[in-house]
């Protein structure tokens, strides 16, 4: 009789250490940032031993995507983007998006937008997320100052964000109900106008 609560007791201290683990990397990853924060500095704020942050997640990269909770991988639904002429990637990024928020993945989704909204953390990781996987993508090869480049990925983000919120969260109409290829037609002369096109408005 004892065995059976002697394992439930080690299962309920390994998901214990887990749950500290990942609660002290949220803090970590909103405060410093992906990059600002290490492994071992993680183990320190959950007081446990750096052995026992890889015993549970198999890097960074790994922590950080267990932090943010999201129910695909970015990476994947953008794969192949950074390759594309950047002449042509706002339409596949316009049917990557529709793609995504079309599948059996968008209830998950949904939750997840609801709950960032209004947690300062979530978002600050978010923000993180955002910045690494997706932005970092979509300009990845193209030329132009840093600086310029990471603006034409802000103002892509807006488009993509807006049209997930409006269609998918908030579900306005007509948009909403809209036909897919439709929503594509209509929003990909925006993302590409930001991705190569002037910015100066009077140019």
């Amino acid at each position: 009789m004892s065995l059976p609560q002697l394992r439930r007791g080690r299962r309920n201290a390994a998901n214990h250490s887990r749950e500290g683990i990942l609660a002290a990397a949220r803090k970590l990853f909103a405060d410093q940032g992906f990059e600002g924060t290490s492994l071992r500095q993680v183990a320190r704020e959950a007081s446990v031993d750096p052995a026992m942050v890889h015993h549970f997640f198999g890097g960074k990269d790994e922590l950080f995507a267990a932090c943010v909770e999201l129910p695909v991988d970015p990476a994947e639904v953008l794969s192949g983007i950074e390759a594309m002429d950047p002449a042509a990637r706002a339409e596949a990024i316009a049917r990557a998006v529709l793609r995504l928020w079309e599948s059996p993945a968008q209830h998950g989704l949904v939750a997840f937008v609801r709950g960032t909204i209004g947690s300062t953390a979530k978002t600050a990781l978010l923000r993180e997320m955002v910045n690494r996987t997706i932005i970092s993508r979509i300009i990845a090869g193209m030329p132009g100052p840093a600086g310029e480049l990471r603006l034409r990925g802000n103002l892509v983000a807006t488009q993509v964000v807006g049209l997930m919120l409006v269609r998918y969260v908030i579900r306005l109409e007509p948009l909403a109900s809209a036909d897919p290829e439709d929503v594509v037609r209509l929003v990909t002369p925006t993302l590409q106008r930001y991705l190569s096109g002037a910015l100066d408005s009077s140019q």
